[in-house]
């Protein structure tokens, strides 16, 4: 991609319509949004039925489809079922999202469940290497709590080890994982220095990010709120993104969806 793209998590919210896919990709694209994440964290809903109208739609809109898979993964599930049942689970987006011209299908590797870090981390790289090639990208999230297996460092190394892995960079999740830890421009140059450092400097041009306004606590991220009504420093992280020169995809989760998005994509063009 040549530039950084914009869009939500899910179906938009809207002028009173309902939407399905097909027309929420329309409604984005005239909003000046270009790209939309697929939730299918409870179940994988592009079929048959839709899969030609929403690949109709991304080609006519020119939009960037992700999609978010499966809350219900463990990578690092003491049971073999499970971890068979997580890739299944992975394996089942990844197809979905190649049938509709998607690219990155996010998921959250894992829990270290009382399991000492480097052996979470063995196993988690073990199921993310018997993932197939299907033509889209597998971005492993940072988490936003410490009983979550993602923080910057271990993602960066499992990318750096395993070439069909990419990182998704959530900000909030990161913020909130050290208790309000991103503050300023620096704190945010940092973590995209280190993406550079360890990925080499190509990955700041294929970036996937997420930012949203987060609620959080001792024990990290609580829930998602409205950027303006949370301490997430928007402008600093905008900031250094473009002093970065990122290229990819910014999806806001938010409560506020596009309204939180379309914040975002103005602010980073005032700049």
């Amino acid at each position: 991609m040549d530039k950084l793209l914009f869009g939500i998590s899910g179906l938009p919210k809207g002028d009173g319509r309902k939407f399905d896919y097909a027309s929420g990709i329309a409604y984005l694209r005239g909003l000046g949004l270009d790209a939309m994440e697929l939730p299918f964290v409870r179940s994988v809903n592009v079929t048959a039925k839709n899969r030609d109208a929403i690949a109709r739609a991304k080609a006519e809109n020119d939009f960037y489809l992700s999609a978010h898979a499966s809350y219900y993964i463990n990578l690092n599930a003491a049971e073999p079922q499970k971890r068979d049942e997580s890739r299944a689970r992975i394996v089942k987006a990844a197809e979905a999202l190649a049938s509709v011209g998607g690219r990155s299908v996010v998921f959250h590797p894992g829990f270290y469940l009382g399991n000492p870090k480097e052996e979470a981390y063995r196993v988690i790289a073990d199921n993310l290497r018997a993932l197939p090639r299907l033509g889209v990208d597998y971005r492993l999230e940072t988490t936003g709590k410490g009983t979550q297996f993602g923080d910057l460092a271990e993602l960066l190394r499992l990318c750096k080890e395993i070439d069909t892995c990419k990182p998704c960079i959530d900000f909030s999740h990161l913020h909130a994982r050290d208790n309000g830890g991103l503050r300023t421009q620096a704190d945010f140059s940092r973590i995209l220095d280190a993406i550079a450092r360890e990925l080499g400097p190509q990955a700041l041009d294929d970036m996937h990010i997420h930012l949203s306004g987060i609620a959080y606590g001792p024990k990290g991220e609580k829930h998602h709120l409205p950027l303006l009504e949370s301490d997430f420093n928007y402008k600093a992280c905008l900031t250094a993104l473009r002093e970065h020169g990122v290229k990819g995809c910014v999806i806001c989760e938010d409560p506020q969806l596009e309204h939180d998005a379309l914040l975002l994509k103005n602010y980073y063009e005032d700049l």
